[in-house]
């Protein structure tokens, strides 16, 4: 179980206009992800250091974003103006978790801008509508080389994330302790001062240390 990536939700700039002020924050252009269609959402990344990244995704006018927890997630997310919505841990099997929330693991897939399909199953995402301080996990079916890490220049590595919420409980949710995944990130717990979840993250730039 590791830390695979963070995810903010686009703002009334829609995905363009907030990777183009997150990519002036942060000194890195993002590169195009693709659609999801079982989601009804669509992302770009930015590549980070330790085999992590940055997504930013939107919404979609697709009968599958009233459908799909994720879909929904965004939506609601980026009606509130966007920012982050959460943080997703990888696993080698999804199944264990499968048996320990009482729940199936959905399918996801996007086709990247160069043709090559991404697949992977998630799981979770309703415990993060319900509690955003909660990750999902997703196995990833791909070769290593072609995780959206792959790509990273090394300039930008995340540092440190600010999060509202209770470290016992999420530790409770992934059914170990919450630094296995977080072991290479700083993490700084804060009470909750209304929402829990994702207060910031910072990240070490081109442009020194940048908290978003």
């Amino acid at each position: 179980m590791r830390l695979d990536h963070i995810v903010f939700a686009a703002g009334p700039g829609g995905l363009a206009g907030t990777t183009e002020r997150l990519s002036a924050q942060l000194g890195e252009e993002f590169v195009g992800g693709g659609i999801h269609p079982r989601f009804g959402t669509r992302n770009s990344i930015l590549p980070l250091t330790h085999g992590t990244y940055l997504e930013v995704v939107e919404v979609l006018d697709h009968p599958a974003s009233d459908k799909a927890p994720f879909g929904q997630a965004v939506r609601a997310r980026s009606e509130l103006g966007g920012g982050w919505l959460g943080w997703v841990v990888a696993v080698d099997d999804i199944k264990p978790f499968e048996e320990r929330l009482g729940r199936e693991a959905a399918n996801g897939n996007r086709h990247r801008p160069d043709g090559i399909e991404l697949l992977w199953k998630q799981l979770g995402v309703k415990g993060l509508q319900a509690d955003p301080q909660l990750p999902f996990f997703i196995e990833w079916n791909i070769e290593p080389g072609n995780h959206p890490s792959a790509g990273a220049t090394g300039d930008v590595s995340l540092e440190c994330l600010e999060i509202a919420g209770d470290p016992a409980r999420v530790s409770e949710w992934l059914g170990q302790s919450v630094e296995q995944p977080l072991e290479d990130v700083k993490v700084d717990w804060v009470a909750p001062n209304g929402t829990p979840g994702i207060v910031a993250a910072k990240f070490q730039t081109p442009n020194g240390l940048i908290r978003i």
